[in-house]
């Protein structure tokens, strides 16, 4: 018999950064990372967020997008337990139609709220690795990018397997976004 709320629990799988990039290289994050995919792994989830260590400089995200529910980035160094003295990078982050430009060079965690233009996004100095979290109050991680004067909406879910279909990857469709949890089933 199942447990009551064992489908609210997901044990982190590794992945290993098969997202493609404009140079081909995904050697600026340590692998493997971990992801939690929102309601794809946990139904009725309203939460997305990635666990990345970032080793090298890279320019991370270059469009400037939105997405219509609030993202929190954090920065802390790495190792722990002192994510403050270990803390040795600067990124640039811009953020608002005027791309206020911010830089970043100690822990710190930025609110974007829904409907902020954010990004470009870049990694410029790594002396040391640097956690980064990208958090999306949404059950899919996604955003919405200004293409010639039309919303574009983009959703990535990564690698992982369909939770609807055994039999393919998940292919950003978002049906599972409409599942809820059920502790009866």
């Amino acid at each position: 018999m199942a447990r009551k709320y064992e489908k609210l629990v997901y044990q982190f799988t590794p992945e290993y950064n098969e997202a493609a990039t404009i140079e081909g290289v995904s050697d600026f994050v340590s692998r493997p990372q971990a992801y939690f995919r929102g309601a794809s792994q946990i139904p009725g989830a309203k939460y997305n967020v990635g666990f990345q260590v970032v080793i090298k400089p890279y320019f991370l995200d270059r469009m400037p997008h939105i997405h219509d529910v609030d993202e929190y980035l954090i920065y802390m160094g790495v190792p722990y337990p002192n994510p403050y003295d270990n803390f040795d990078a600067e990124i640039s982050l811009f953020m608002g139609e005027e791309m206020e430009e911010y830089i970043i060079t100690q822990p710190t965690i930025v609110r974007i709220p829904a409907g902020v233009l954010h990004c470009p996004m870049e990694f410029r100095k790594v002396n040391k690795p640097v956690f980064f979290q990208a958090a999306c109050m949404q059950g899919m991680f996604g955003s919405v990018v200004n293409k010639d004067g039309e919303r574009m909406e983009m959703f990535y879910n990564g690698p992982g397997q369909c939770i609807l279909e055994a039999s393919k990857k998940c292919d950003s469709c978002r049906k599972c976004l409409s599942i809820e949890w059920n502790p009866a089933g």
